[in-house]
């Protein structure tokens, strides 16, 4: 490591403390050998052949002891989370002074909060919604209105204003006041719930301006959805819920404080952001199983049920209020239902051809998928060069893009012609007028449509429920109307994605994959019986299989969004082969994402050349270790001069025989323990006892999102720190260890699997120190392998 076990102090903190070591009698120095080849993150991320692999932070991301990653459009430190349970005295106490109500109350309050989650996800997403069909509705009214009065260019004007002036101050809110809030933070969140975490992933101001910046992002016409920043909501909501209290506040009540911990807020979030899926699409199981296939690393049967309760009651909450709505009580365009594009009514049969066409469009749409994997690595990388230079810069490419969409959006229309309304709809639905629809008129005289505009002048969901729409003949919308229209949303979704607003890719791929499956369906409708709005579903399903690699979820959530399960199927097996032709190109969108910036993220496969490496070929020292009984100056000085986390505890004469690994003491803990001046002047062994005389195991518990106790907050006086402190009640007497010559490949393993932050490596000889090193997150990574052995890991 590059110090063993600290080359996080953001990341795992100290996981090792492999700093200068102390000149002090107690803090003791372990030498271990370090290797000759020291770890050279820049160039070997300026050499690597593969783009794809190389992390956006290659000018800034050495391995020490601070690490950085991007966490939506802004750099920022980030650390390990500690899913392990620390067991020592304060723990133990803790749990021995619980009595049975207290243990009902623990397991009930589990169930309520992630119950008030779905209540307050839904309430969220419902809203969202009806406020970008109102924005976006007033907006095209206006616009609408001026074009029926031939003022052309006076609604010109007010389109690209309108439009700019929403995205500017999405840019505005994300720039200044919650950088974190930019992009879809699915794989943010994909990060935290695998063990990383940032100050402000999931802060109540990135809750805050995720929600207004999502409304107005989608208002201002991007080509984006609402559906990505839902499942960061929905995190965010259940990480402010699940605080554990606030002393600030004064909610430190008994019955929250027992979710001061990361275990159960990871729970929580995973709850959270099955919700957000679940409010964004109305897919209560499509929520649960992408929360499973997508986002969680961890899982089990109880949370499941838990989950699934929690999409539930998003399901009933926006039953509920849609239902209000239909009364007309919720503004311009505020009736839908539960299925946002049903089309349940469509008699489904198919035959060899059809399932040929199927095939067909499940290659292609793995290729193009594979193909905006590429290009969105290459747009984002270009992006970052800009979003690092000020908040200004980012306002100023939002903007751009928001007047290239509005050219688009405005202006291609007007290079189609227009066509006459199909007779049978004449007198009712053609054309559209002042609200959403198929047959747009826009500057087409009475009696005819633009098919154009029917797709570009119409918010993201009515543009879909148009392509999905069953066509009354197949030149409803004709070939040239659905390539220009495939083009330009295909382009504009690469070039939206990374701009400094809230920001989902499932909207811009689902509309890319519609329209090119729409055109497949009539390009192939002398050959195929299937309905091009049926093509239209299955390209959108070929696209979210291409790009995002998911299947099982996807397949469920687009059931749930059409109500069609006759199309299971070819859903099915169109997902089964876009999925397999694009993972031969590159990975999915998130996960590449998540590499690119700069998050450690564990995959479940340790990488192959970790099998030829042991544990100790990985770590490195000096190891600083602190006695059992410790100096305080010496603990003050260590944690003043290292970031790290977790310091091994080393119990020596005249406690024991021989030096001996006693367990591992974490950063906070010894930060209370401090504080609590519960010192002697001789160097002997206080117990618990005296510990809990002046501090409870509630204060030990971690802080919450606001600010812990720091180095400098301890006042220490100079006899003070000349005196000892007992480690015993704080240092975990059971951590996790693993033998110096256990494959790396094992170790991460185990380290993923159990959701460690820290795993000490022990000698396999005796007559040697009692811990060679510390394993942590960033041991695992692949870029820090490289850079201590080159010729191991592939280019």
């Amino acid at each position: 490591m590059a110090p063993t076990a600290g080359k996080e102090s953001g990341l795992d903190g100290a996981e090792s403390s492999c700093t200068t070591p102390l000149a002090t009698p107690t803090a003791t120095p372990i030498a271990t050998p370090m290797s000759t080849r020291s770890v050279k993150w820049e160039k070997d991320v300026e050499d690597a052949a593969g783009a794809l692999q190389r992390p956006l932070l290659y000018q800034r991301g050495t391995n020490t002891t601070s690490q950085m990653a991007i966490v939506g459009a802004n750099t920022c430190p980030i650390e390990s989370l500690d899913y392990e349970i620390v067991e020592n005295e304060v723990y133990n106490q803790d749990w021995r002074s619980r009595g049975k109500l207290q243990i009902f109350q623990y397991q009930v309050l589990k169930w309520v909060l992630a119950l008030f989650v779905g209540v307050v996800v839904g309430l969220v997403g419902f809203f969202s919604n009806i406020a970008v069909e109102n924005i976006a509705g007033f907006k095209l009214l206006l616009t609408g209105d001026l074009m029926l009065e031939n003022r052309y260019l006076a609604a010109f004007v007010l389109y690209i204003g309108c439009n700019a002036m929403l995205a500017a101050a999405a840019a505005a809110l994300c720039a200044y006041i919650a950088p974190a809030a930019a992009g879809s933070g699915i794989p943010e969140v994909k990060a935290y719930l695998n063990g990383v975490d940032a100050h402000s992933i999931l802060a109540p101001s990135t809750l805050l301006v995720k929600i207004l910046g999502s409304v107005l992002g989608v208002s201002a016409g991007f080509v984006l959805g609402k559906e990505g920043p839902m499942v960061h909501t929905g995190a965010c909501v259940a990480s402010l819920l699940g605080q554990g209290g606030s002393r600030k506040y004064g909610l430190t009540w008994n019955w929250i404080r027992y979710f001061k911990n990361d275990l159960d807020r990871r729970d929580l979030i995973t709850c959270g952001a099955a919700a957000g899926v679940a409010a964004a699409f109305r897919a209560p199981v499509g929520g649960v199983l992408f929360a499973l296939e997508e986002v969680t690393s961890w899982w089990r049967s109880a949370l499941l049920w838990r989950t699934f309760s929690t999409t539930a009651v998003v399901t009933m909450v926006l039953h509920a209020l849609i239902t209000y709505c239909r009364g007309g009580h919720c503004g311009l365009f505020g009736k839908g239902g539960l299925i946002m594009f049903d089309l349940g009514s469509r008699q489904v049969t198919y035959t060899v051809t059809d399932l040929a066409a199927v095939v067909l469009l499940g290659v292609l749409g793995g290729l193009l998928g594979a193909l905006f994997n590429f290009l969105v690595d290459r747009v984002l990388r270009v992006y970052s060069l800009v979003n690092e230079k000020g908040a200004c810069y980012k306002i100023v490419l939002t903007v751009t893009i928001s007047v290239i969409t509005s050219c688009c959006t405005f202006g291609l229309p007007w290079l189609t012609t227009c066509t006459p309304c199909p007779p049978e709809l004449a007198r009712t639905k053609c054309p559209t007028i002042g609200r959403s629809g198929n047959f747009k008129n826009f500057q087409c005289p009475q009696g005819h449509y633009n098919a154009l505009a029917s797709l570009f002048f119409n918010t993201n969901d009515d543009a879909i429920r148009n392509l999905f729409s069953a066509g009354y003949d197949f030149r409803e919308f004709g070939v040239s109307t659905l390539l220009i229209f495939f083009t330009t949303v295909y382009t504009l979704g690469l070039l939206t994605y990374g701009v400094a607003v809230p920001s989902g890719l499932f909207i811009p791929v689902i509309l890319a994959g519609a329209s090119f499956g729409r055109l497949v369906g009539t390009l192939l409708g002398s050959v195929s019986g299937l309905d091009p709005g049926l093509f239209a579903l299955l390209g959108a399903a070929s696209f979210l299989g291409g790009t995002m690699r998911m299947t099982v979820s996807v397949c469920v959530i687009l059931l749930e969004l059409t109500n069609d399960l006759l199309l299971l199927p070819l859903i099915m097996l169109v997902l089964l082969i876009a999925k397999t032709v694009a993972d031969c190109f590159n990975k999915g969108v998130y996960e590449q994402i998540v590499r690119m910036k700069g998050l450690p993220y564990l995959e479940v496969h340790a990488e192959p050349c970790t099998r030829s490496l042991v544990a100790g070929d990985v770590v490195s020292g000096p190891l600083v270790t602190f006695s059992s009984v410790e100096r305080v100056g010496a603990v003050v000085e260590t944690l003043g001069s290292t970031g790290h986390n977790g310091f091994p505890v080393i119990e020596g004469p005249p406690f024991a025989p021989a030096p001996e690994l006693c367990g591992l003491v974490l950063r906070s803990h010894l930060l209370v323990l401090l504080q609590g001046r519960i010192f002697t002047r001789a160097r002997v062994k206080t117990g618990a006892a005296e510990v809990f005389r002046t501090l409870a195991p509630f204060d030990f518990a971690k802080a919450g999102s606001g600010k812990g106790l720091k180095v400098e907050d301890l006042q220490l006086t100079e006899e003070e720190m000349d005196m000892y402190v007992d480690l015993h009640p704080i240092t975990n007497r059971s951590p996790y260890t693993v033998v110096e010559n256990m494959s790396l490949a094992k170790a991460a393993t185990l380290f993923r699997c159990l959701g460690l932050r820290h795993m000490c490596v022990v000698p396999r000889t005796q007559g040697r120190p009692p811990v060679v090193g510390i394993l942590t997150r960033h041991d695992f990574m692949p870029q820090y392998i490289r850079g201590l052995y080159p010729n191991v890991l592939p280019r």
